[in-house]
């Protein structure tokens, strides 16, 4: 690679310069230099953030609900985004309408959740939540209800996708479904 002389500066052209600028003086040396290096800047916020979570820790009531273990429902049809399950399973949309199962028999459930999906479908909602229960009250065979909800929203064409509802809003005893909506 070649380098580029400057162009040469003309007497008349540095006269000009020179009263354009005025007088001029020399500039003093170069600023000293520091006495020493600075000391290492101190991550103080960071060490703030980590004492805030051990404190949250320590003194955070523990709600059993938050640590509930249990069979989670969740399902999300082919063709959509993960995030989109994700989403509901964080709470992410709002809960338009809801229905409990309790007392109920496999088929009165049965049609209960095939009305309250067509109704909700017909006015436009996108969630909606189903309390189907833990079945705590099951035979060995498990909850009937849970399972039911289960089988009939997997094969229902307008379930987007459902997932097991937060502790606050029935746990693994609720299911919340995310609709498609007809625009």
């Amino acid at each position: 690679m070649k380098t580029r002389r400057p162009p040469s500066v003309s007497d008349e052209d540095a006269r000009l310069f020179r009263e354009a600028v005025g007088p001029v003086r020399r500039a003093r040396e170069a600023a000293p230099t520091p006495r020493g290096a600075p000391p290492p800047p101190l991550p103080q916020m960071r060490e703030r953030d980590e004492a805030a979570v051990v404190d949250a820790l320590l003194t955070a009531p523990i709600d059993p609900a938050a640590v509930e273990v249990g069979e989670e429902l969740a399902f999300l049809r082919d063709g959509y985004p993960p995030r989109l399950l994700k989403r509901l399973k964080q709470g992410g949309y709002a809960i338009q309408d809801e229905i409990d199962l309790h007392q109920m028999n496999a088929a009165a459930a049965r049609a209960t959740i095939a009305d309250f999906l067509a109704e909700n479908l017909r006015v436009g909602h996108a969630c909606v939540k189903i309390i189907h229960g833990k079945g705590l009250r099951s035979s060995s065979a498990g909850p009937v209800l849970k399972k039911l909800t289960d089988a009939l929203l997997r094969r229902h064409g307008d379930v987007l996708a459902f997932a097991s509802a937060r502790p606050a809003q029935g746990g693994t005893g609720a299911v919340v479904v995310l609709l498609r909506t007809r625009a």
